[in-house]
């Protein structure tokens, strides 16, 4: 089976990246990461692509760049790639159509929240808050495909429940629903490489 080629773009930590590289060494993932993209120097998540001996680009935008030229200018980087698919993976941009649009149906998101719930930023600690309010009794996370500008609003690829208990603090359910993330991110890719795989044959 032909290894998947995948761009994964981070802002941050790069956790979920790192569950990712993980997968693919103990060859539980058949893909390979052609290189990790961040629009942050102080990503960690760039240490990690380095450790792992991924090439890395950072892509920070200017200030006298309105958004769509930036976005084309970041597809133009991720296209020399030539990936099967595009990673969100804490990716703290939101994406204009400038950039979806060259990559129809093969970017992929992960969003620490079920779908229709806390999108946008500080999701763990939305979730967390709305529980000490007796507003929701578990939150979860969702993966999905980005078609659109709209924030984790996307066609759900995957999505798994996150139980919150009275006892948890906020790094108790960030704890939590990382461990979920990854898990889920990593099994969602690999079911999206096999059905596109058997959608191709």
């Amino acid at each position: 089976m032909k290894k998947a080629s995948l761009v994964v773009m981070i802002s941050g930590n790069g956790s979920n990246l790192q569950a990712i590289i993980d997968a693919i060494q103990a060859k539980n993932l058949p893909a390979e990461i052609k290189a990790v993209i961040s629009n942050t120097r102080e990503a960690y998540g760039l240490e990690r692509a380095k450790q792992a001996g991924i090439p890395t680009t950072i892509k920070a935008k200017r200030k006298d760049q309105d958004r769509e030229q930036y976005d084309a200018e970041l597809a133009d980087i991720v296209k020399t790639h030539q990936p099967d698919f595009v990673i969100l993976a804490g990716w703290m941009r939101i994406l204009t159509m400038s950039f979806i649009s060259a990559f129809p149906n093969r970017i992929i998101n992960l969003h620490p929240a079920l779908p229709g719930t806390f999108p946008g930023v500080h999701a763990i600690e939305r979730a967390w808050q709305a529980y000490q309010n007796k507003e929701i009794s578990h939150t979860g996370v969702m993966v999905h495909l980005v078609p659109d500008e709209g924030v984790d609003l996307g066609p759900v690829l995957a999505q798994k429940v996150v139980d919150i208990y009275p006892k948890d603090t906020l790094e108790d359910l960030e704890k939590r629903v990382h461990h979920c993330e990854h898990e889920l991110l990593v099994e969602t890719i690999h079911k999206t490489i096999l059905q596109t795989e058997e959608n191709n044959a």
